[in-house]
């Protein structure tokens, strides 16, 4: 058989092959319109993948809030550095070494490194970060196209070691920045405002956009701490460690009618716009509300109060101090080993008598004691505005290492534990007439044009006016009485107050010897109308009693916060109210 002439074989295979092809087409047109119809999650991701191709995303903080006392003193504000990046693919191949010279120069850094990072295969690359407002200048002056600079904000607190547990401190890094500590921690969100994010184009010839996104500026603070108050307590603090030589020292000053804080001074501090090179990681902590100690003596105030509520005692009740209170298996005995014989209720206050306040806590009773003292807030935090508020330790009825004993020492304050703000808290109470506020730091938020006014809470009544009224009697007493605390008088004002002595706990017991005990005074005036409320709380000081440390300490600072607030004395009020007049000068 002769051979097929080859155009004839050609002609016979066409049809198989445009079938072949048509077949091919059909399915390759098929397979691309099935991108038409995919599920939106697959063409989301699609999406994505493509724009990562030929972008990048960076955040954009927003400007923080400001930070200022009560009388508009600023306390926490922003300055401005910069961060420097580069956009490799905008700097040709050519140019890079010279780029990578010229910043090194300026920025102190090896040019190799440098040169590493322009050859990036990178939409965008960080340079350094941050870096003064001259450098960044000297930088710009280069104006070498594809350098970017941004400005950042940096925090400042102009105050320095002034009130920076309060105020606590922020931690940038990178893009993202954070506050810790004290306000800047309570109320990151609030003053960090709302981050933003900005569109990072890779395409070399992709000219960045002259209009930036800016992110919602953070609201700003205004706390009720008035900055003079606050200056002047430290000195006072830090005078009195140096007298005393007590380690530490506390100082809260409050208004108890609202709960504002005008003062929270502890030392040592330290200074927040360095606060990366503390050493001590106890130091950025907030002793006032952070550290619980043992009170002593100054939950006699609250023993009492409590009893005289639910009426298991009143302002004449007596009984027979013989010295020593045999309790669950521990002899209570009073700080000086006397037996007093009959003792009314103002001298167990004015005489800080352990076996008076014993024996008023046997007789309430375990469930009506702790029930009354939760109610003061013993226990539980105060719920302040401020971060790493401790609770303190209160055993009840029912701890697996609890005993009747702790009813005992509980009612003058030992065994249990406290912050000096809860204690100070409690007997706000007494000073506000039975009634337990709520204590703040912040006055006002303040979101742009709008001021919103943080309002004064009630934490609940824990006494009558009366038993309020009874107890501020005695506290007047146990300042003026002859053998009382007569080193917390202050010239031409009516003072209540206590003192507290504390041993200090150890794992073998109490500790003995010099320098081993806590020692507070807590106390208001005028008492007859409180205007302040101040708490002196020393760490082992050399004497070892606070009637003789902590006293003359609340004396030297009241003594100043009635001129810093104007507060007339006694005589000058009275001539007021004979006029109709009344005097309010420690609220705002």
């Amino acid at each position: 058989m002769s051979a097929l002439p080859r155009q004839e074989i050609i002609n016979r295979r066409m049809p198989i092959v445009v079938f072949f092809l048509a077949t091919i087409s059909g399915l390759l047109l098929f397979a691309v319109s099935r991108y038409q119809w995919l599920p939106p999650e697959v063409q989301r991701e699609f999406l994505l993948r493509g724009q990562a191709n030929v972008s990048s995303v960076r955040r954009l903080p927003a400007e923080r809030g400001l930070i200022f006392d009560r009388q508009g003193q600023p306390l926490a504000f922003n300055t401005i550095e910069y961060e420097i990046g580069v956009s490799p693919n905008l700097i040709t191949r050519d140019k890079r070494l010279d780029v990578a010279r010229q910043l090194g120069v300026i920025l102190q850094r090896d040019e190799y490194e440098l040169l590493q990072l322009l050859n990036s295969n990178t939409s965008w690359q960080l340079i350094a970060r941050p870096v003064s407002a001259q450098i960044g200048q000297q930088i710009a002056d280069l104006n070498i196209f594809g350098l970017i600079i941004n400005p950042l904000s940096k925090r400042f607190y102009p105050q320095g070691e002034l009130m920076s547990q309060v105020l606590g401190f922020v931690i940038e890094s990178n893009d993202n920045t954070r506050g810790a500590m004290g306000v800047e921690g309570s109320y990151n969100q609030t003053l960090a405002g709302r981050t933003l994010q900005e569109q990072v184009s890779a395409i070399p010839f992709g000219l960045p956009s002259d209009t930036k996104p800016t992110g919602q500026r953070g609201m700003s603070l205004v706390l009720t701490i008035d900055r003079d108050i606050q200056f002047w307590v430290e000195e006072e603090l830090r005078r009195a460690l140096e007298q005393t030589g007590a380690t530490r020292g506390t100082v809260i000053v409050m208004n108890p009618r609202n709960g504002d804080i005008l003062a929270m001074a502890s030392l040592p501090s330290f200074d927040p716009n360095n606060f990366i090179r503390v050493s001590d990681p106890a130091l950025l902590r907030n002793p006032a509300i952070s550290e619980t100690y043992e009170p002593g003596s100054v939950m006699k105030v609250l023993t009492i109060a409590a009893a005289l509520e639910q009426g298991v005692i009143t302002r004449d009740w007596t009984y027979n101090d013989q010295g020593v209170l045999t309790v669950g298996g521990i002899n209570v005995r009073n700080w000086d080993r006397r037996a007093y014989g009959l003792v009314d209720v103002t001298t167990l206050l004015v005489d800080s008598l352990n076996v008076g306040a014993a024996t008023v806590a046997m007789s309430m009773g375990t469930d009506e004691f702790y029930s009354r003292m939760r109610a003061f807030g013993i226990g539980q935090p105060t719920r302040v505005d401020l971060t790493g508020e401790e609770a303190g330790i209160m055993k009840v009825p029912g701890d697996p290492d609890w005993s009747e004993a702790n009813l005992a020492t509980n009612s003058y304050g030992q065994g249990l534990s406290v912050t000096p703000l809860q204690m100070l808290t409690a007997v706000n109470a007494i000073a506000n007439d039975g009634l337990m506020m709520q204590p703040r730091i912040v006055y006002q938020i303040i979101d742009g044009d709008k001021v919103i006014d943080a309002q004064p809470s009630a934490l609940g009544r824990v006494t009558s006016k009366q038993t309020a009224d009874i107890v501020t009697e005695m506290m007047v007493q146990v300042v003026e009485r002859e053998g009382g605390v007569a080193r917390a008088r202050v010239n031409g004002y009516t003072i209540a107050g206590k003192t507290g002595t504390a041993e200090i706990p150890s794992p073998t017991g109490y500790e003995t010897g010099p320098n081993s005990s806590i020692v507070t005074f807590v106390g208001f005036l005028p008492a007859d109308d409180p205007q302040i409320s101040v708490l002196i709380k020393l760490d082992r000081p050399n004497e070892y009693w606070g009637s003789i440390v902590a006293a003359p300490v609340f004396r030297q600072v009241a003594e100043r916060l009635v001129i810093l607030l104007g507060i007339p004395n006694d005589q000058t009020r009275q001539l007021l109210q004979a006029e109709g007049g009344r005097v309010n000068s420690g609220g705002r």
